[in-house]
């Protein structure tokens, strides 16, 4: 199949690109790096010993749009283009709709027109709400964000059910994501966040690499074991082949909604005392006062991927932090 995979150059696309030419498909790469790079292409292309074809721009072009669809008969779309964090989208609202929302629009409009109907999106375990009762499942309804990212993405989600809604040739699959981290075994490619790191587990890295000072770990009152926040990790290889099965379910109209996790929470402090005894690296942090939308703890049920799609988060703590410290000793600066 020859797939456009938009933000196919950032951490979770390029992971997913690697599968889907590893599993034979043809793939078709945008992406404006604005939070990707081109030379994790290339080390993708490498890894797999096989080429992609990469196009430089951004998904709220049409007319760019429109001439992909056109030079590689392209037959589905896998969407992770989008702005991606909490506390930027905080501070910069229109700019998370102007890219999630307004981006996804346009390329569904392409879409249409290009007779595509066939589409997996990166959606996030956000759009449950803050007062969602854990573990999240699917049978939850949207809730109220906490956030303009949450936000965005749960105005994507109405947006492409009203669509499927008008026009039953569509297939959409949703996919909810957790936490992801890890990198590819072979330690090529990984997570590289632009300036300071909003996530964990990058910021632990650079830490013990030795880019960072110390950790601020933001909370320590929390009502969870330890006081700081929990979350549900899960491998970032196991996640892109969510994807490829994700692609297989978009091949029936509908709309099918799944969540990607592993169905366990870890606190901060955890993850920091894993990583410390994983890897023999010293993890210096302090604590911080509380984030805004920040929640204190949630976690998935994933137990209806398991079922229709046969996917489970496969690989444990211990070796998403080997393999995040594989690639962060390897690539200290990152790409």
């Amino acid at each position: 199949m020859r797939v456009l995979v938009t933000g196919g150059a950032g951490y979770i696309g390029s992971h997913a690109v690697l599968e889907l030419l590893e599993a034979g498909h043809q793939v078709v790469v945008l992406d404006n790096l604005c939070n990707g790079s081109a030379e994790a292409l290339t080390r993708v292309e490498s890894l797999a010993g096989k080429p992609l074809a990469f196009c430089q721009g951004d998904v709220r072009d049409r007319a760019l749009l429109d001439a992909l669809f056109a030079d590689h008969a392209i037959e589905a779309v896998m969407h992770f283009a989008g702005l991606k964090a909490v506390g930027e989208s905080v501070e910069r609202p229109l700019a998370y709709y102007d890219n999630n929302v307004h981006g996804t629009l346009v390329l569904c409009q392409a879409m249409a027109a290009a007779g595509v109907y066939r589409l997996v999106f990166s959606s996030s375990a956000t759009v449950y709400g803050a007062g969602a009762p854990v573990p999240y499942v699917e049978t939850l309804p949207r809730g109220t964000t906490a956030n303009p990212y949450g936000t965005s993405k749960a105005m994507v989600e109405t947006l492409l059910e009203d669509l499927q809604v008008a026009d039953p040739r569509w297939s959409v699959v949703l996919l909810r994501y957790f936490n992801p981290i890890g990198a590819h075994p072979s330690g090529r490619i990984g997570e590289d966040p632009r300036g300071i790191p909003n996530n964990l587990m990058p910021f632990i890295s650079q830490v013990a690499v030795g880019r960072r000072e110390a950790l601020e770990i933001f909370g320590s009152d929390y009502p969870t074991r330890d006081g700081t926040c929990e979350r549900d990790y899960l491998h970032v290889v196991d996640l892109a082949q969510g994807h490829l099965l994700a692609l297989e379910r978009a091949g029936s109209p509908g709309v099918h909604v799944y969540n990607l996790g592993s169905g366990r929470a870890c606190s901060v402090l955890k993850m920091v005392e894993t990583f410390q005894r994983v890897t023999g690296r010293a993890v210096a942090y302090r604590f911080a006062s509380r984030r805004a939308g920040d929640l204190p703890a949630f976690w998935a049920d994933a137990g209806k991927a398991e079922r229709e799609l046969g996917w489970k988060a496969r690989r444990g703590l211990d070796e998403m932090v080997a393999d995040t410290w594989r690639w962060q000793s390897a690539n200290p600066e990152g790409y």
